[in-house]
């Protein structure tokens, strides 16, 4: 064989190589600003949450002024949302917010009038709604994660993140251990 014959094998074989290893890197980019967007996603409806919940309870304390213990419960619980700068925080401040949450709407269920008034259940209504987006908008980021981690762990991908090393591994916004545990156990049914 000639050698401009070998030369040119030579540089189809880098042609192709090197086609692999962009193709390969433009999908951990791919993921990585997926996983970015969810996150995104998941903060806008933080955010949006957290501007409803002073309304909540203003409202709420219209009806229940002793309740002061509660109210302080929530503010603190928002601010420690609004103020998450990683996964778990974010997570751990979630979960916390949950729970005062929970604790408030249980103290409106006791004043029949606060749970007739419209201004409370337009409210409600629309934090149930921002909940659920919230619910899909960590689905749709933990599937990212999981995504980009297992990619960012498999062959040949995990060679190419180690040379260029910009891809790191996500946390899951995940569910808190007592939560977990409430959602596991079997609901008991009574007649």
């Amino acid at each position: 064989m000639e050698p401009i014959g070998i030369i040119l094998i030579i540089l189809a074989v880098i042609v192709v190589l090197g086609i692999f290893i962009a193709g390969i890197y433009n999908s951990l980019v791919s993921l990585d600003e997926r996983v970015n967007e969810a996150w995104s996603d998941i903060t806008v409806q933080l955010k949006y949450r957290a501007d409803l919940i002073p309304n909540v309870v203003d409202t709420v304390k219209g009806y229940a002024k002793h309740e002061k213990e509660t109210f302080e419960m929530v503010t603190s619980a928002r601010s420690a949302v609004m103020g998450a700068k990683t996964v778990k925080q974010a997570a751990a401040a979630e979960n916390e917010m949950q729970s005062v949450l929970g604790r408030l709407f249980a103290i409106a269920e006791a004043y029949p009038d606060l749970k007739a008034n419209t201004n409370f259940q337009t409210l409600q209504t629309q934090l149930q709604d921002v909940e659920d987006k919230i619910q899909a908008a960590r689905r749709f980021y933990n599937a990212g994660a999981k995504e980009l981690n297992t990619k960012i762990k498999t062959f040949p991908t995990n060679l190419i993140n180690k040379i260029v090393g910009h891809f790191k591994r996500r946390d899951y916004f995940e569910v808190a251990d007592t939560e977990k545990a409430r959602i596991e156990k079997a609901p008991e049914v009574k007649f």
